[in-house]
């Protein structure tokens, strides 16, 4: 089959397509044929191998399972001996072990059956973006109807659907994002929309029940200063400010937070079935849609890796295979 792999650390030049065997899958995994891939952040970052310590995990020279992507939409086309919820014939959308390919392995409860509305290209980029936006939102900052919340960065990934999402569950949305971007932050149902390059979310004066602030690089000062006296902060993605760990920001929020009134604490978001069927239920009415700014053909993955790395999305990009 062919594939998207990596040997080594490094800029997108360290991806290439090759012809390679098929995934084996465990018994409690399907393969499927993949139809589109999505491609997050965090596929760049593994493919740097920043911050460094994930090379733990991922191995120190370069990364163990070669193959790149996560975010998957396909057609199931075997499965495993445990596997209970999806039958060869399936339309599902969720992670996988090696996207960026025609045929990928992934866990069963990494997975849902893909809502009819969406196209595989839609769907491939729901996954890891809206459930982190979900668990940042629901889980994480415990947000409620008639809360006012501020989404910095509300024009990525991330933000596009944690906009969409707070709105669903009743808040005031306010989001931030660049002067090029404001159209399609508002037109996402923001309620109010802030460019950061002609105005400071922390100088005007309101205060913010729930701040999500994605991959963003504000100080802990500024952010308290926007939140309520009891207000919480969530932060989403890693730290600009250390290669090593990735997390320095996060840390001093989560040890500062024992001190004050405010909550402040990070998001580590999980791939699980429920959460994907409840991003599929506000698929289907209509509540949320996916953000798809440009499709790229497999071969040219390597350049839609690059796109999403410097940091200029709007919404998502997908692969297709």
């Amino acid at each position: 089959m062919r594939a998207i792999v990596q040997n080594g650390y490094g800029t997108a030049d360290v991806l290439r397509m090759t012809e390679i065997e098929p995934p084996a899958i465990k018994a409690d995994e399907v393969l499927v044929r993949v139809h589109a891939a999505g491609v997050d952040r965090g596929t760049w970052l593994l493919m740097t191998g920043q911050p460094y310590a994930v090379r733990l995990g991922l191995g120190l020279r370069g990364p163990r399972d070669r193959v790149a992507g996560m975010d998957v939409a396909g057609t199931v086309v075997e499965v495993g001996a445990a596997v209970t919820r999806f039958a060869v014939g399936d339309d599902v959308f969720g992670t996988a072990r090696g996207s960026f390919a025609e045929l990928a392995a992934a866990r069963q409860n990494t997975l849902a059956l893909k809502p009819a509305t969406l196209s595989y290209e839609e769907a491939a980029v729901v996954a890891v973006s809206g459930v982190t936006a979900l668990q940042a939102l629901r889980d994480v900052g415990r947000v409620r109807a008639g809360q006012h919340v501020l989404v910095i960065g509300a024009s990525g990934g991330v933000g596009t659907y944690a906009v969409q999402l707070a709105k669903a569950f009743g808040a005031e949305v306010t989001g931030v994002c660049s002067t090029e971007k404001v159209d399609l932050v508002r037109s996402l149902g923001s309620d109010h929309v802030i460019d950061y390059r002609t105005a400071d979310f922390g100088t005007g004066g309101h205060r913010y029940d729930l701040i999500l602030d994605i991959g963003g690089d504000s100080s802990l000062t500024r952010l308290r200063r926007a939140l309520t006296p009891r207000g919480t902060l969530v932060i989403v993605g890693g730290s600009l400010d250390g290669k090593w760990l990735g997390l320095g920001r996060q840390a001093r929020a989560v040890a500062l937070s024992l001190f004050v009134r405010q909550r402040l604490t990070m998001v580590i978001a999980k791939q699980r079935h429920p959460d994907m069927e409840t991003l599929a239920e506000l698929i289907g009415t209509g509540r949320v849609a996916p953000v798809v700014e440009a499709t790229y053909p497999l071969a040219d993955a390597p350049e839609a890796v690059r796109h999403v790395g410097a940091g200029k999305t709007r919404g998502k990009v997908a692969i297709r295979v």
